[in-house]
């Protein structure tokens, strides 16, 4: 029996276009955050500044590992994927700091 246009397959269609939109934003403020953070590499290659800022990182794995709980969200989830985050930033920073027209 085909139950295509029954009222759980609308409910996981609702779902998954929440899902969908949420992937959208995510990737729009992913977007957002890599256009910042490419001009501070442009500002820390001008100003001879090294490319990783292992105190800052420090602190701000430690407050979003707070808000990821307070989110209920695995805190060890949220780190890594802020790591990931972190360690690209790191190695555009890196490059623009080999290339600065980059």
């Amino acid at each position: 029996m085909d139950d295509s246009n029954g009222p759980e397959d609308q409910r996981l269609r609702s779902y998954r276009q929440s899902i969908d939109n949420i992937d959208a934003a995510l990737i729009h403020l992913l977007a957002e955050r890599f256009k910042i953070t490419q001009a501070v590499g442009q500002y820390k290659a001008e100003h001879d500044l090294p490319p990783a800022d292992p105190s800052r990182e420090e602190r701000q794995v430690a407050r979003l590992r707070t808000l990821a709980a307070q989110s209920q969200l695995d805190p060890e989830f949220g780190e890594k994927f802020l790591r990931f985050v972190i360690d690209e930033v790191i190695h555009h920073h890196e490059r623009i700091r080999e290339d600065p027209t980059a």
